[in-house]
């Protein structure tokens, strides 16, 4: 089969553009929704960012919840770029740094970024270091950069490797918990593929039928009449999930399809039930990412109530806890979902002919 050669082959000769990638955009102009929130959002953010460097230990980890494994480092270390701070200048670039050589230092021989407590199973925490890594490439020192050059190559080869286990029929094209895994979840395979996309969109040699089996894959698993996703069904855990198909819907080429009209719709509908209940924090990251991929009077509605819900809800110590995953994880996740706006993470660019008419 012509996509496991390639996937195993990948192994042996990707090769990532990785040490000249393309300079850093400007600041795009402010998106008006976000105007009105910015006076409060800004320092809320940088609050929760200090909060994060604060509490880091000396080694990158940190205390509490999966913050000895690769997965938490690499949400904070996204989060500080996602602000526009830099691992080369500026307030946060020990902290960055840390984060970095934290995952680096975790490789294993056959690719795998694996440390201390990583729930389930390591290819989640993997699949989000890996996005953090290529995400960061390009905006390190040189050192870093070699390192980072190194280690991706391997850490993509893996998650190829996973996808390509023969799996039945609902599952193929997607990931588990490991990297031998027979089945897949949706919330382990939309990270993957968002690391597959950001590797990509670098200049890495991803063979093109991975992402659009991860695409089909995710197909499979939107309910066709009400349009929102599930976890290993169509609709099971769709009010965290819908939120992820969406976005990674999004980010491979299929805006204004009637695919992501049908889920942006079903969020609209069902996005104010998210607060409070279970994976929250999760949820409101993707919602978030999408709504503002999406635009218009989804982002509007969506991001006024994300503003107004859970600003006030920030401590004092400019963190925010997440009753599943703890308080570096949750303050990492909602510094993601409040800087969207900024469109500083290569991932997360939107196309600038979105409509952003609220109207429509």
């Amino acid at each position: 089969m012509k996509y496991v050669r390639q996937a195993f082959a990948l192994t042996l000769f990707i090769i990532l553009l990785l040490l000249a990638p393309p300079a850093r955009a400007q600041q795009p102009a402010v998106d008006p929704v976000f105007a009105q929130w910015q006076a409060k959002a800004d320092p809320a953010v940088e609050n929760a960012l200090t909060y994060l460097q604060r509490v880091q230990k000396p080694n990158g980890s940190f205390e509490g919840s999966y913050g000895d494994s690769v997965g938490v480092p690499a949400l904070v270390g996204m989060a500080f770029l996602s602000k526009g701070h830099l691992p080369t200048e500026g307030p946060y670039t020990t902290a960055l740094n840390r984060c970095i050589d934290f995952i680096l230092a975790s490789q294993k021989p056959e690719g795998l970024f694996e440390k201390g407590s990583g729930g389930s199973g390591p290819m989640y925490a993997h699949n989000i270091a890996t996005l953090f890594l290529s995400e960061a490439s390009g905006m390190v020192d040189p050192d870093r950069q070699r390192r980072i050059s190194a280690a991706l190559p391997k850490a993509l080869a893996l998650i190829l490797r996973a996808q390509a286990v023969k799996k039945d029929a609902n599952n193929r094209g997607g990931w588990r918990y490991h990297p031998g895994s027979n089945d897949s979840d949706t919330s382990c395979s939309g990270w993957a593929l968002m690391a597959l996309r950001s590797a990509k969109l670098n200049g890495a040699a991803i063979p093109d039928e991975a992402i659009l089996a991860a695409v089909d894959y995710l197909h499979r698993h939107q309910k066709e009449k009400d349009g929102c996703f599930g976890y290993t069904g169509q609709d099971d855990k769709a009010l965290t999930l819908t939120g992820m198909g969406l976005l990674c819907l999004e980010l491979c080429g299929e805006h204004g399809s009637d695919r992501t009209k049908r889920a942006a719709d079903w969020l609209l509908r069902h996005f104010r039930e998210l607060s409070g209940g279970q994976f929250a924090f999760y949820g409101n990251y993707y919602n978030a990412q999408a709504m503002f991929q999406i635009g218009g009077r989804h982002w509007q509605e969506y991001a006024n109530w994300m503003y107004a819900t859970y600003l006030p809800k920030q401590a004092p110590d400019g963190s925010w806890e997440s009753q599943e995953a703890g308080r570096i994880y949750g303050t990492a996740m909602m510094v993601l979902a409040f800087t969207v706006p900024w469109r500083q993470l290569p991932i997360y660019q939107r196309d600038e002919t979105v409509d952003e008419d609220p109207s429509r």
